[in-house]
């Protein structure tokens, strides 16, 4: 979240529950976070029709933040090839 000091108040539809959502971040940013989680849900869901909401929650926060990890990697190893990049250009000009 981001380090602006206002607040968000924000009521969201989770797989047909109700929350109440306080961030950071914009409306919209809050609404599309939780857009995420409630497809994610869906999809698991239609893939395991008989899991109770703990079970599916709990798989849905494992693809989620897999997803996050594989990205965060991605990131990461594009950073690392970019400062090596930025190094071997600087050498060149000296």
């Amino acid at each position: 979240m981001s380090n602006s000091s206002s607040k968000q108040r924000l009521n969201v539809t989770i797989y047909g529950q109700q929350y109440s959502i306080l961030g950071d971040e914009s409306t919209n940013h809050i609404r599309h976070v939780a857009s995420i989680v409630d497809e994610k849900m869906k999809e698991i869901n239609q893939k395991n029709p008989f899991l109770d909401s703990n079970k599916l929650a709990v798989l849905t926060a494992i693809n989620l933040v897999s997803d996050y990890v594989k990205l965060k990697e991605r990131v990461e190893m594009l950073e690392n090839l970019l400062e090596k990049e930025a190094k071997g250009e600087t050498k060149r000009h000296d």
